[in-house]
């Protein structure tokens, strides 16, 4: 199990090859640590409840989150990055050192589109720049009660961008959601794994950020 709150124990699949579905219901699921301490340190209401998983074998880091909310908003006016910015989503933030120069960072909505992009500090962002297509896959689904957000990305493509050092990937995951607070009015709540204790709501940051360890 997780060794303290920041840190999360990616544990390692033996032979079978994970099938992304976008479902997050393969059996090899069961075998990852359920990472559920979401928080929003600037809100009063408590997040709905999210569940994060994350797997690795030679080759790929998996991810899965679920996200227990039904009330979710999605900007459709195009595929742009603005509109996967202005839509319930789900984020991944990696970064090679606590400079965070760079850092690089994943937002996927609930439909599975990807904002992607690498970050310097004091909030550059370099939106040109994308995560090499081949290596990452995401897929998305939603039920009754929840959506799913799962994925893949390559271990060669983290080791290309320096994120895994002595089996440690630092981390940052978030969630934005968006509430409607009139017509056709939303605002975003920040949820985060790992408070930066900021007075105001900031993810990029060097204290938002954990570790993945993968384990052996």
């Amino acid at each position: 199990m997780e060794k303290d709150a920041n840190n999360y124990e990616v544990n390692l699949i033996a032979k079978e090859q994970l099938n992304i579905n976008g479902k997050g219901d393969s059996v090899l699921w069961k075998d990852a640590v359920v990472l559920s301490n979401f928080i929003s340190p600037w809100d009063t209401e408590t997040p709905s409840k999210i569940e994060f998983k994350a797997l690795w074998d030679e080759k790929f880091l998996f991810f899965c989150f679920t996200v227990y909310d039904t009330q979710i908003h999605i900007d459709k006016k195009d595929n742009s990055k603005y509109s996967i910015g202005n839509s319930d989503r789900v984020e991944l933030f990696f970064r090679p050192d606590n400079t965070l120069n760079p850092y690089y960072c994943l937002e996927i909505d609930t439909e599975a589109r990807i904002m992607d992009f690498i970050a310097y500090p004091n909030k550059k962002f370099n939106y040109d720049w994308n995560w090499p297509k081949n290596d990452i896959t995401v897929k998305s689904s939603k039920n009754g009660n929840s959506f799913t957000v799962e994925g893949a990305i390559s271990i060669a493509s983290l080791k290309k961008l320096h994120l895994i050092k002595e089996n440690r990937i630092e981390t940052g995951i978030y969630r934005a959601k968006y509430n409607a607070t009139g017509a056709n009015n939303f605002e975003p709540t920040w949820i985060t794994w790992v408070n930066p204790n900021t007075e105001t709501p900031n993810f990029h940051i060097a204290s938002s950020f954990g570790v993945l360890r993968l384990m052996h």
